[in-house]
């Protein structure tokens, strides 16, 4: 049965958008720069599809042998397919890693080649996520497991009050979900909704799905158990390390944005299904960059630590955002709207931890 999606109040702060949109693409004309990442990507691209693929080789030929040197390569592992998912995977999702759209194509599919699965990752957060922000119900992103809580909105339970303590453990099983549970449950959730519309797709999915787990599970756990002279046991931990490393690091990148103490979770109006703000405006009550003068870390993570610009503008690649929020913060500002951002990124760490202990203790609040 198709949901009933919320609906914004289109009228509201509307001429914020429209400068703010005619601001950015006046830098980009004057400028005569390229939305796409272009060359800066391909670059980026090789790096981390490098730092994935060299250690996985070097493991399956035996080159490394010892085995604290194989779980070091796991761990490696782990940093690459998490730079793959964060830059590469993401930009390509988005169709702004190449204005070659075949391009974008390859590089999204890279999500499949690492676990995930790139058509179930289109809609959860090109449609639910980046329309339906932090809005309970809507946005996948904080439709957590009972165990955590993400939303004022939710069932408050007597475990909650230690999330702040054990979350970040199940942070690190984020993926090791991906590759098991996570995308098959999304093609019959997104059936029920509406979103996979006829029998013929949702089998069409189901299959891919399948497919990719199955070459996936075969060739990063099957081909080095047979080839790799480790133990069994340093091969299965190795795995495991290289998942909590990418569980870990995708889950405190995507939380730090949207699971803040300054963040708004809206719900919509019982009688009419509106948000009582245009979207514009509801993407930056509801996101918090943090780090934004850490050019490591933004590199690494493919500027997801200017979550306001990224969701305001999906359509320019990430490594243009620090001068596009130059744009945002000072049009934000003359139109009286909140612009949040957390300077350090340990900081912004913590801020989550409290926000996390917050969740555990208030009771749900009324719609």
């Amino acid at each position: 049965m198709a949901v009933t999606r919320p609906r914004f109040a289109r009228q509201q702060n509307a001429e914020f958008f429209n400068t703010l949109r005619t601001r950015v693409n006046d830098y980009f004309e004057k400028n005569k720069i390229s939305k796409f990442g272009e060359r800066k990507m391909a670059i980026k691209t090789v790096f981390m599809l490098a730092l994935f693929l060299t250690p996985y080789f070097l493991v399956v030929t035996n080159v490394v042998e010892s085995t604290w040197a194989i779980l070091t390569m796991w761990t490696i592992m782990g940093i690459g397919t998490s730079g793959i998912g964060l830059s590469v995977m993401h930009d390509a999702n988005h169709g702004v890693l190449s204005k070659n759209k075949t391009i974008n194509k390859m590089m999204e599919a890279t999500m499949n080649f690492v676990g995930g699965n790139a058509s179930m990752w289109k809609t959860k957060h090109n449609v639910l996520h980046h329309t339906f922000t932090n809005i309970e119900g809507h946005d996948d992103d904080i439709d957590a497991p009972g165990i955590l809580r993400f939303s004022p909105h939710q069932p408050l339970k007597k475990m909650h009050r230690y999330q702040h303590i054990y979350a970040w453990v199940f942070y690190g099983f984020l993926t090791l979900m991906w590759i098991t549970y996570s995308d098959f449950k999304s093609v019959f959730h997104f059936k029920r909704e509406g979103l996979i519309r006829d029998k013929k797709t949702f089998w069409k999915e189901f299959r891919q799905v399948t497919f990719w787990k199955l070459v996936y599970w075969g060739y990063l756990l099957v081909l080095p158990l047979i080839f790799s002279t480790a133990p069994i046991w340093v091969t299965l931990l190795g795995f495991f390390i290289m998942h909590f490393v990418t569980g870990f690091s995708l889950s405190v990148i995507f939380q730090l944005a949207h699971v803040m103490p300054e963040c708004d979770f809206p719900i919509p109006d019982e009688t009419t299904g509106e948000i009582d703000n245009n979207w514009a405006v509801h993407q930056l009550a509801t996101t918090t960059n943090f780090a934004p003068k850490n050019r490591i870390l933004s590199w690494f993570i493919g500027g997801l630590n200017y979550q306001v610009e990224h969701h305001l503008f999906t359509n320019i690649s990430h490594v243009h955002y620090p001068q596009v929020a130059k744009i945002v913060e000072k049009t934000a500002k003359e139109y009286g709207i909140p612009y949040y951002s957390e300077d350090k990124f340990f900081k912004a760490l913590a801020n989550h931890g409290r926000m996390l202990r917050k969740l555990g203790s208030t009771p749900a609040l009324a719609a």
